[in-house]
């Protein structure tokens, strides 16, 4: 990963060729040894074939890059996983850069006359980006719960509390619930600081055949299973009949079927945390707590460094800093290898997932 900031001054080329590099030398593996390279953007990033061009990869280095945000997170390690088993390739670079801060802001949506298809009904209404969206669903989903802003608040406490050891993190400092309280709105019930941080930077990793991986760098972690998928909820209000409902709530099960798994195998989660509700809702929804008890479960230390569930150990997208989630499947990473600034003791299974409103995906990753 780049160094993570709010003004780089560079191009998102040059952030993602920095990162590319540094995750082949971690790996060593030599850039002509990348037969496909990935990667996931909206409008705001490198194009993979000036990234595949600039490292020196062959003229059949097979690339693609998705149109998608956070939802593609994890499923992008399964879609380097499914090249791989097919034989199309035996080592996957993949990167996510931008400029989200300096440059082109997924926070805000431009003001504009005329608007036609879903935005003709929000605009006029308020809603001019995703926080506002997911505000109403937190909103009902706090309300559902019993729930309040103090589990908000811990979510955000604990998120700066991982960062504090964290040189990456782009917010290292002491945090209190009195500190949340006076952080100001952008869309109740959702705070500044409830929300992830705007970021300048890049991340990048390797997937490659396991055999390549084992002599390259011993150790390394395993994809074990990758799931996608979601339904009516959070992304689709005019029509969901239940407004809270996220991604998780669709693909956890089958997640854990795939992998052969149950929730009490996770030694590590690194949950996309775009906004604090998010990792009460996952909580809940891959069973690391009983229905409307994820609040006390994060306020009693359950996803600290020392609880049951240790939960971005990062600091997160709210703390670290935002690219896209690949950030958090990075922190996966070293947790497995045992190299994380907040490490937690032999951790054997972890969990990343990928949030796109009810849309979304998970992986589960393994120490060999």
């Amino acid at each position: 990963m780049t160094t993570l900031t709010k003004k780089s001054g560079r191009t998102e080329l040059e952030l993602a060729l920095e990162a590319c590099r540094a995750a082949l030398a971690d790996a060593n593996i030599a850039s002509d040894r990348v037969d496909a390279v990935l990667t996931y953007h909206l409008n705001d990033s490198a194009p993979v074939n000036a990234v595949a061009g600039s490292l020196g990869t062959s003229a059949t280095t097979w690339t693609n890059e998705f149109y998608g945000g956070g939802s593609q997170a994890a499923s992008i390690l399964g879609d380097a996983a499914a090249l791989i088993e097919a034989g199309i390739a035996s080592t996957v670079l993949i990167y996510r850069a931008l400029n989200g801060r300096s440059g082109k802001r997924m926070g805000q949506a431009p003001i504009r006359l005329g608007a036609g298809g879903q935005d003709q009904f929000t605009l006029p209404y308020g809603l001019y980006g995703p926080v506002h969206l997911f505000a109403l669903s937190a909103q009902r989903w706090l309300h559902e719960r019993g729930a309040s802003e103090t589990d908000l608040a811990a979510v955000v406490t604990q998120s700066r509390a991982h960062a504090l050891n964290n040189p990456l993190a782009l917010m290292r400092e002491s945090f209190s619930e009195q500190d949340h309280a006076s952080s100001p709105y952008v869309a109740t019930p959702l705070r500044r600081v409830d929300c992830c941080q705007e970021s300048d930077g890049a991340a990048a990793l390797v997937v490659t055949r396991t055999d390549l991986a084992e002599s390259a760098r011993p150790g390394s972690p395993r994809i074990h299973a990758v799931v996608r998928g979601g339904g009516e909820g959070a992304s689709s209000m005019d029509k969901a009949p239940d407004l809270t409902r996220i991604f998780s709530a669709y693909i956890a099960r089958p997640l854990y079927d795939a992998a052969g798994m149950s929730p009490a195998d996770i030694d590590v989660a690194q949950l996309y945390d775009a906004y604090s509700h998010l990792v009460l809702a996952q909580l809940e929804d891959f069973g690391m707590c009983a229905p409307g008890e994820s609040g006390a479960f994060v306020r009693d230390g359950q996803t600290s460094s020392t609880g049951q569930v240790p939960v971005n150990l990062n600091g997160g997208l709210l703390s670290e800093g935002y690219v896209h989630g690949l950030n958090n499947v990075l922190e996966a990473v070293r947790q497995l290898r045992g190299e994380s600034h907040t490490q937690v003791a032999e951790p054997e299974v972890a969990l990343c997932t990928g949030f796109g409103g009810s849309f979304g995906s998970a992986a589960i990753l393994v120490r060999p």
